[in-house]
């Protein structure tokens, strides 16, 4: 039986792609040799839920029209998973390939062992990392659903606790760097790309609250204030923890974000307060109607807008350079509303035009539905 659509899906999608945006656009910003550590913050560590909520909004999405008690045909979901995610990865990633050949005039990426090495990491643009991430996730399905057909409340408690456990360690106590094996090395250095285990308990999360919706309904009805004050209460853990190691410690803007984000303990916990968050009030909608239309927008082309802004990062930063526009903070937001308007604009014209043009067409396929 087909499920009703849930707005907050596409909602989540279309905020989440502004917050990686600003993800890339902050390390723009960090050209500046003296930047704005609000404007650093806001762009660095209040997104810092973009990229695992997307983990989350996955696995619901997936388990809401799952039957755990039908059987699961295996073959046929990897068929569907991989013209959605596998085939525009690899498109996007040539595209990266050649783009940047051609603009640096580097042909070091058309060599087969460094285009493979690239394609296998998700290097081709910096992006694109998250892809493989969630393909390894498609691969491991038969996993995550013998987990969730058992698991308990208690055992997802038990999850999380593992989970900032695992990150901690990735994140600031193991050392790849010297590691004598090369191939070793460049597996461990490159952990962060496909790793799913940085980001199990998000996606057993939107599974677990998927196949209990009805459930999870009702207790953000009945939860909506406790809910909305966890979060905010997370971002200001999180800002705060930022805040202390400028000041306390002394660390540049760069060492800041590169300690306090998203796999760090306070960075979890906002990644859950996000989730249920941005869940909660897309589904219990608390903002004026009027937005409706512009959250959806977003939401149907973030995909493309996602994959595609780099372009828009790397040419508009160019002409900044050459028209001699120093990033300072106004600079940087002007910098992110353009970028992001054009990579929406970008995603509203290819779906338009793609299927007629087949160049075009390449970029959009498993993006967006044939006409």
């Amino acid at each position: 039986m087909n499920k009703p659509r849930l707005d907050a899906i596409e909602y989540i999608r279309g905020i989440s792609m502004l917050g990686v945006i600003g993800i890339h656009v902050g390390s723009q910003y960090l050209s500046n040799p003296t930047p704005n550590p609000h404007l650093v913050a806001l762009f660095e560590i209040a997104t810092r839920f973009s990229v695992p909520i997307f983990f989350f909004i996955s696995a619901f999405g997936l388990f809401y029209h799952l039957d755990l008690k039908e059987p699961f045909s295996y073959v046929d979901f990897m068929k569907r998973r991989f013209k959605t995610v596998l085939v525009p990865y690899l498109v996007w990633s040539l595209f990266y390939i050649l783009h940047y050949t051609f603009l640096y005039h580097d042909t070091s990426l058309l060599r087969p062992f460094t285009a493979a090495y690239y394609l296998f990491f998700g290097l081709c643009s910096y992006q694109l990392y998250f892809m493989v991430i969630l393909l390894w996730f498609y691969l491991l399905m038969p996993l995550w659903i013998a987990i969730l057909r058992r698991i308990t409340p208690l055992n997802l408690s038990l999850l999380l606790i593992a989970q900032i456990a695992f990150d901690y360690w990735s994140s600031f106590i193991f050392n790849p760097y010297g590691i004598e094996n090369w191939l070793l090395k460049a597996f461990m250095v490159n952990r962060l790309n496909y790793w799913v285990m940085h980001y199990f308990f998000i996606f057993l999360l939107g599974g677990w609250l998927a196949i209990n919706y009805k459930a999870f309904l009702r207790f953000m009805e009945k939860r909506r204030t406790e809910i909305i004050t966890f979060f905010w209460a997370s971002l200001a853990a999180l800002l705060g923890y930022y805040y202390y190691l400028l000041s306390a410690k002394h660390y540049t803007a760069i060492e800041g974000i590169n300690t306090a984000h998203q796999l760090c303990p306070a960075g979890i916990f906002y990644t859950i307060a996000a989730s249920l968050f941005f869940f909660t009030i897309f589904t219990y909608q608390r903002y004026p109607d009027k937005l409706n239309p512009l959250l959806s927008l977003l939401g149907r082309h973030s995909y493309f807008a996602y994959l595609a802004h780099p372009i828009a990062i790397t040419y508009l930063s160019m002409l900044f350079e050459r028209c001699g526009i120093i990033m300072t903070a106004p600079a940087a937001i002007v910098f992110y509303i353009l970028i992001a308007v054009t990579a929406v604009t970008a995603a509203v014209i290819m779906r338009r035009i793609g299927n007629n043009i087949p160049i075009i067409n390449m970029l959009t396929i498993g993006i967006y539905p044939k006409k």
